[in-house]
């Protein structure tokens, strides 16, 4: 998000996260649109503030939750176990990971199983961040992923029905949260906020 009032106009939908980026090479790179002590203003009935970094060096990362009131972290990048450790000592971490067909996901994900609060599975890519192409949601079906998560990798508008068949996998008892952005979006950080309204209309009804 890089707009206050739609984070309000999210949080009054009922919708329970908004993501900042603070990556600075993302075309959403929030700090080109809100300043520090505006995104800490922002406070909500729902709306827990999520920062999105990418292989940011800790102490910045922790200075940047304290300016921006942030409730959550989701570390998008190369980071290693111990690195989340220590930021998890701090505050709420999602660990991001992004998916390609061949990955065995236990693997991948069995040395952070211990650290982090919330895992988030997306779409490999060229780089970092969000591709807007879905992965294969199948390879995840028969899963026990055994740690809430984030289920991300450019779902849109029209994913309300696919999305009521992935539910009914096993793997589902532990998904949290579904994951949009750019699918949604008018220009990069802007949101089309009719679509989002109809589309968590129709994901609370799952």
């Amino acid at each position: 998000m890089t707009n206050t009032e739609q984070v309000m106009q999210l949080d009054a939908m009922g919708v329970e996260f908004a993501g900042f980026i603070f990556y600075p090479k993302s075309p959403r790179y929030v700090f080109r649109h809100m300043p520090r002590p505006e995104i800490k203003r922002i406070k909500g009935q729902h709306i827990n503030k999520v920062g999105v970094f990418v292989n940011a060096p800790v102490e910045e990362l922790l200075q940047t939750v304290d300016d921006c009131g942030l409730h959550l972290v989701q570390l998008h990048g190369d980071e290693t176990p111990k690195y989340c450790e220590k930021v998890a000592d701090y505050v709420g971490v999602i660990k991001a990971f992004r998916l390609r067909e061949d990955d065995q996901v236990l693997w991948k994900i069995k040395d952070y199983q211990e650290i982090a609060d919330m895992f988030l599975f997306d779409t490999d890519g060229m780089g970092y961040g969000g591709t807007g192409k879905k992965f294969n949601w199948s390879m995840l079906k028969a899963l026990n992923i055994n740690k809430p998560f984030f289920l991300s990798g450019g779902i849109g508008p029209g994913d309300a029905d696919e999305l009521a068949g992935f539910v009914k996998n096993p793997v589902a008892k532990d998904l949290f949260s579904i994951d949009v952005n750019s699918k949604f979006e008018t220009i990069p950080g802007l949101k089309d906020m009719q679509a989002i309204e109809k589309f968590v209309k129709a994901i609370k009804q799952l």
